[in-house]
């Protein structure tokens, strides 16, 4: 039986993989780890490197947007949409780890976890761990500029990445390599280059970033690719799908510190906490996490936490040393200082097992949610916002007072170190009204954003979800330039088209996938895709995901 859809009559000439657009698989792509539902037009599966530039080739000449997706961990909405999926999550290949060069050449469907654990059999480490590391793909953390708790020290996925092997507009691969000079040879890659001469000619830097963010995956990373020392590999990273797709990346590796220890600390203001935070890189600290009263009372519905009920919030502070008494010396540092700025109850952890112990609190609420539905759903929305540190507390209590107007709960924890919040609206679509609720929540967080000099994406990229907000958050000058680089590198809107850069009406919040009045996906796909989210298996290959028994054309 072909499954080739009404849309496609037939998978496109000298295509070796699978091409699908039956109902079942379609459905089991409409959805990702984030709050959108969209059909795609088909699903590709490419064979090969070489199979997918045919695939390029075929969507460039007859006008088909593709869309990259890894495991589809992704919170924006980069990997959904209306276009063709190319699942690239078959690219899995692992070099053996370079142990003098300190780097790993990997296929981006490979996933962070298990780079990691390869690097660690050599003493050496992939630093940038996303919440989503055991499951996410190499090739979704480039695409976003993913980063994850511990950036204080590491930084986010750009600096990491030596060298990325692309497929471009017009189906030509190549390396891009930060150690040669870009090819321009390849017009694509001549196109950006002049963009980017033009650009650093022309264009006004401090419009092109958020003054004082820590952490920012929105937009395109013109400033520093234009920077003294920037590469267009700077531009690359971060740009979600759009200016070219990844098959290979040669990532940097680091040595694992010899010990670590984590301070948990309670503060009866959250001032006194983000205060303290403010201190964290100063003081050495790997790693930052707030847990706001938000996050405290959720957690507690599971049982006890172990946190005294004054604590309006708390920091889990990670230290690292090169052996067990540098980390405690460390660790006493840390904990004298949440001390001075009005911690009421510090506890440090000096091994392993302790340590493993207080950071089972930051992931206690993630089980806790899924447990609300179906009444209330957990909807991330406004779940990725970065502002200057001097303004973190005023954000995480303008997002209270919003989720207050609103009538909302919700749950706000996140990288303190780097004034960036994960938030949590837990939506109750049993009620009337609820998504003009969510339309107004996400206005209200998107404008006290913009009022605070902040970045709607720290770490998980703009996508569909965020794209609509651009003009809210980055000035003309910027998103003229955004377009240009974009129009540079794939004139004919192959790559995500929606994606970092919105389409004429497009919405931030069209159908959602918690949404119990939305057309219903294959049967069979709504069993396995609530089976991938309730075990958060999200590297689940998606057509294994479901029986091949009821297919249908």
């Amino acid at each position: 039986m072909s499954f080739v859809s009404e849309i496609f009559r037939e998978s496109p000439a000298g295509f070796r993989g699978v091409f699908r657009g039956d109902h079942l698989a379609r459905s089991l792509y409409a959805e990702a780890a984030g709050i959108a539902r969209v059909l795609p037009a088909a699903v590709a599966v490419p064979a090969d490197v070489d199979d997918l530039c045919t695939l390029v080739r075929w969507a460039r000449r007859e006008g088909h947007t593709l869309m990259p997706r890894g495991s589809g961990s992704g919170m924006a909405g980069g990997a959904v949409g209306p276009g063709v999926i190319v699942d690239l999550s078959r690219f899995t290949t692992m070099q053996p780890v370079d142990v003098s060069a300190q780097s790993i050449c990997v296929g981006t469907g490979a996933l962070r976890g298990q780079i990691d654990a390869a690097a660690r059999l050599h003493g050496l480490q992939f630093p940038v761990d996303p919440s989503s590391g055991a499951f996410c793909t190499i090739g979704g953390m480039i695409a976003a500029n993913a980063a994850g708790a511990r950036t204080l020290r590491y930084g986010a996925t750009r600096p990491w990445v030596r060298a990325l092997r692309c497929v471009f507009d017009d189906g030509i691969t190549a390396w891009i390599r930060r150690d040669t000079p870009p090819r321009l040879e390849i017009p694509a890659v001549a196109r950006l280059m002049a963009t980017l001469t033009q650009l650093r000619q022309h264009a006004d830097v401090t419009s092109l970033r958020h003054a004082g963010v820590r952490k920012e995956s929105s937009g395109y990373a013109i400033a520093e690719s234009i920077a003294s020392d920037g590469h267009l590999i700077d531009l690359l990273v971060g740009s979600e799908g759009t200016l070219a797709l990844f098959v290979e990346a040669e990532l940097s590796l680091c040595p694992v510190a010899g010990a670590t220890a984590t301070v948990l600390a309670s503060f009866p203001s959250l001032e006194q906490a983000t205060d303290c935070a403010r201190y964290a890189r100063a003081l050495g600290a790997t790693a930052c996490e707030l847990l706001d009263r938000t996050f405290l009372d959720v957690a507690a519905t599971g049982g006890s936490t172990g946190i005294d009920a004054q604590a309006e919030a708390v920091l889990l502070i990670e230290v690292d040393g090169a052996d067990a008494a540098a980390a405690a010396d460390a660790a006493a540092r840390v904990a004298d200082r949440c001390r001075t700025d009005g911690a009421f109850d510090v506890v440090s952890a000096l091994d392993a097992a302790t340590e493993h112990g207080l950071w089972a609190l930051r992931h206690a609420a993630s089980p806790i949610l899924s447990r609300l539905a179906p009444r209330l759903r957990s909807m991330q929305f406004i779940e990725d916002g970065c502002v200057p540190p001097e303004h973190f507390p005023a954000y995480v209590r303008g997002v209270r007072a919003a989720l207050g107007r609103w009538e909302m709960t919700g749950v706000i924890f996140g990288h303190a170190g780097d004034a960036h919040a994960h938030v949590n609206p837990l939506v109750d679509v049993t009620r009337a009204g609820w998504r003009g609720r969510v339309a107004g929540l996400l206005d209200d967080v998107t404008a006290l954003t913009a009022r605070l000099g902040g970045t709607m994406a720290g770490e998980h990229g703009d996508g569909r979800l965020r794209a609509p907000l651009a003009p809210r958050v980055w000035s003309a000058e910027a998103r003229a330039a955004f377009a240009n680089v974009k129009a540079s590198a794939d004139p004919s809107g192959v790559f995500n088209a929606g994606c970092k850069i919105a389409q004429a009406d497009d919405s931030a919040i069209g159908t959602l996938r918690h949404d119990p009045e939305a057309a219903p996906l294959h049967a069979e796909a709504r069993v396995a895709l609530d089976r991938i989210e309730h075990a958060r298996a999200w590297h689940t290959f998606r057509l294994d995901a479901a029986s091949t028994s009821s297919r249908d054309g």
